[in-house]
């Protein structure tokens, strides 16, 4: 039986000892040991492991011992309690080994959890499990966490007083990190907030961000809209010795701008279309951005995208024979120039 989403994480969070067997698969293969790891935990408890009630399986050594499967899902230990059998990096090859597991699975066995990459529809482990009228099966895919997720991640780390901007300042985290990154992030803030009785703030979440590419382009546009002429140079020598493409930088540029006049042109002002932004701005980016649209009449920001669209189009120009960076470099530093002007 396939899980949706909502279902698989209840279920990765109490799963039912009535079902034999569990298949997480997906292309991430931190997601899937993440969720490996709660599921087992909930079915084997803290110390599981330390009293036999867990019997870990490679899929390699499966392979060449069919039997070593139904043995383990068989097998009595000394400790009483749940028992879980893990084989992980299950594929194809072991459906038929599944399959007779399955059938001879019984009332107080170990529940069955696999793990496996990327299935495509036609793969034959996954038309198993999907099928079976008991086994459960859920499939993990690259989309940004969910609330309920963060929040069993928040719960997870121990961080329980999350003011609602911080809690915006984590959403929007989630949406740019693996859920592998983001969890080692929240690990870092517990460690920060450490006998910390106050909410956790932005800043604070800012501050334990892991660092990345797409921050330092956003302070790129930053300095432009700020009218910071003399920084431009550093932050683009940074970025093209990270390998971002030009055209990436135009299109990034061209988004801030087209946000300052989203922001400026509302009909109650800046201070009225900020909060009409989607998704929302929260913290200091959200101050930061309010002065900006503050700063820009709305002829200049028509301006400003103007000189976007127009080296944008030089880019793309067949007879175009000056080097790119250097192009997209001199229409930053016109776009500095304009943001400096009051």
């Amino acid at each position: 039986m396939k899980l949706s989403p909502r279902d698989a994480n209840a279920f990765f969070r109490r799963p039912d000892p009535a079902v034999p067997a569990l298949l997480i698969y997906g292309d991430d293969p931190m997601r899937v040991a993440m969720k490996r790891q709660e599921v087992v935990g909930a079915v084997v408890g803290p110390q599981g492991e330390e009293e036999m009630r867990l019997t870990r399986l490679p899929g390699a050594e499966l392979r060449k011992d069919p039997s070593g499967l139904l043995d383990a899902v068989k097998a009595q230990g000394f400790f009483p309690g749940a028992r879980a059998v893990l084989v992980e990096e299950a594929t194809d090859g072991l459906t038929k080994t599944f399959e007779a597991a399955l059938q001879d699975w019984r009332e107080g066995d170990a529940m069955i959890v696999a793990t496996a990459g990327g299935l495509k529809g036609s793969s034959s482990l996954r038309k198993l499990f999907e099928k079976h009228r008991t086994a459960r099966v859920a499939g993990l895919y690259n989309d940004p966490m969910g609330r309920d997720e963060i929040r069993e991640e928040l719960k997870r780390a121990g961080l329980t007083d999350v003011g609602r901007d911080a809690m915006g300042a984590l959403e929007a985290l989630a949406r740019v990190l693996t859920p592998g990154d983001f969890r080692q992030t929240l690990e870092k803030v517990a460690l920060y907030k450490l006998d910390d009785t106050e909410p956790l703030s932005v800043e604070e979440v800012e501050l334990n961000a892991p660092a990345s590419i797409e921050a330092e382009m956003d302070e790129v546009f930053h300095i432009l809209a700020e009218g910071r002429t003399g920084d431009i140079a550093r932050v683009m020598q940074r970025l093209e010795a990270q390998g971002v493409a030009p055209v990436t930088l135009l299109i990034m540029g061209t988004r801030h701008f087209r946000l300052l006049y989203a922001i400026a042109s509302a009909p109650g002002g800046p201070a009225q279309g900020i909060g009409s932004v989607r998704p929302p701005l929260f913290g200091p980016r959200r101050d930061r951005m309010l002065r900006q649209a503050q700063g820009w009449p709305l002829d200049r920001l028509e301006g400003a995208l103007g000189v976007l669209m127009d080296t944008d189009l030089k880019l793309r120009s067949a007879g175009q024979r000056a080097p790119a960076m250097a192009l997209v470099e001199r229409a930053f530093v016109r776009l500095a120039v304009m943001g400096a002007r009051r």
